[in-house]
């Protein structure tokens, strides 16, 4: 429960951000370098708030302390970033989507992803 509360929490974070930066009535920068700091933006609060919340008292965490957790995840999600960013251009540049749907689905279909991600490596360890 707490882990999809931090997520959700993300997702808010990373719209209001593009939000800030993006729209024409705010500071209008490029889309591309807006949402790369959305997301950016997001990852970073999602990893602070699994870090003192969601998994504080965890074990079997990742071994080097939170600094070396914190650049492992960080590249981990550099590539659903990259797939953000083409989602959203697919869906916003070339078929035209709103800025904000375009940028909702774009999470949605990373997050699916990720989690199909997660589940095929879990399974594959199993198995091993």
């Amino acid at each position: 429960m707490k882990f999809c509360l931090v997520g959700g929490r993300g997702v808010v974070v990373d719209m209001a951000v593009l939000y800030l930066l993006a729209d024409p009535n705010m500071l209008a920068w490029n889309v591309t370098l807006a949402k790369v700091c959305a997301a950016e933006t997001a990852m970073l609060n999602n990893f602070l708030w699994n870090e003192v919340w969601t998994f504080r008292n965890a074990t079997g965490r990742a071994p080097g302390g939170v600094m070396r957790r914190l650049l492992c995840f960080n590249a981990i999600c550099g590539i659903g970033i990259a797939l953000a960013v083409f989602f959203l251009h697919l869906f916003h540049t070339w078929l035209g989507f709103n800025l904000y749907v375009a940028n909702f689905l774009a999470i949605v279909l990373v997050t699916l992803n990720a989690r199909f991600n997660w589940k095929d490596a879990r399974s594959e360890s199993v198995r091993n």
